[in-house]
């Protein structure tokens, strides 16, 4: 893999609290799965940076080396890859997606 994108995929999950790879903007996710982590991190009352894949194949399939997961999207909080999809969602269905987040510091909206 290119360092330069490995350096900004670096950068990017070092730099923000959370970011979210993924198909598409948070405004208008490409694909379910992303428009699913999206609405969860939205129902949180997170802030989170998006990263568009589709706009970029350098990272589209950089992502996919630097953390070793086939897919996309991807999260990361505070530098550590938490999963895709399906993990988020689960974690989210279960609480411990909330209590990930608050353990690292990241202010979450209780319902």
């Amino acid at each position: 893999m290119d360092t330069t994108v490995t350096d900004r995929i670096r950068n990017d999950i070092q730099s923000n609290d959370i970011v979210l790879y993924m198909k598409g903007s948070p405004i208008f996710p490409q694909c379910g799965f992303s428009a699913a982590i999206v609405q969860v991190l939205t129902h949180l009352g997170v802030k989170f940076k998006g990263v568009d894949v589709l706009s970029d194949p350098s990272i589209r399939q950089g992502i996919k080396e630097f953390s070793n997961w086939p897919t996309v999207p991807q999260l990361y909080v505070k530098g550590e890859f938490v999963g895709g999809c399906d993990i988020v969602r689960e974690m989210f269905q279960t609480g411990e997606l909330q209590e990930l987040l608050q353990a690292r510091g990241v202010e979450v909206k209780v319902a």
